[in-house]
């Protein structure tokens, strides 16, 4: 790789992870755009923090990444937020909302949608209530 090719703001270890998914030079991040490179990163495994995104964007801006202004920087959080999203949802992990269901369909023994009754507090959250659902959660060592 020629010099001229080195992708700006990108150290040794983000420079290993983006060969590792084809991001070798600035043309190709520039095909990619910084939030798609940083999701093909992310994607293949490793740990990109947030910088990485920054960095990205900086060598599409040509300046450093502690240049890229706070709402670029924000633009680029609520694209890599959708971006996650569907990376999520394509693992089959729910996405957004803690969603509960209770009844024989959550116990995996068919029966409809959600039904019976709610459960109660102490295994609602699948574990004893440690107040012992007495006197309102304090304990005898308070």
């Amino acid at each position: 790789m020629a010099a001229n090719d080195k992708i700006r703001n990108v150290g040794p270890k983000s420079a290993a992870w983006l060969r590792q998914v084809g991001i070798r030079t600035q043309a190709d991040l520039e095909s990619l755009g910084a939030v798609a490179a940083f999701m093909k990163v992310k994607r293949a495994g490793f740990r990109p923090s947030l910088n990485l995104v920054y960095a990205l964007e900086g060598a599409l801006m040509g300046c450093h990444w502690q240049q890229v202004p706070d709402e670029r920087r924000q633009e680029l959080l609520l694209q890599v937020d959708a971006a996650d999203a569907v990376l999520q949802a394509s693992k089959g992990r729910p996405v957004g909302a803690v969603t509960t269901a209770y009844g024989p369909a959550a116990d995996g023994e068919g029966g409809g949608e959600g039904g019976g009754e709610a459960p109660s507090m102490e295994s609602s959250f699948g574990f004893d209530d440690p107040a012992g659902g007495e006197s309102g959660g304090e304990s005898e060592h308070d």
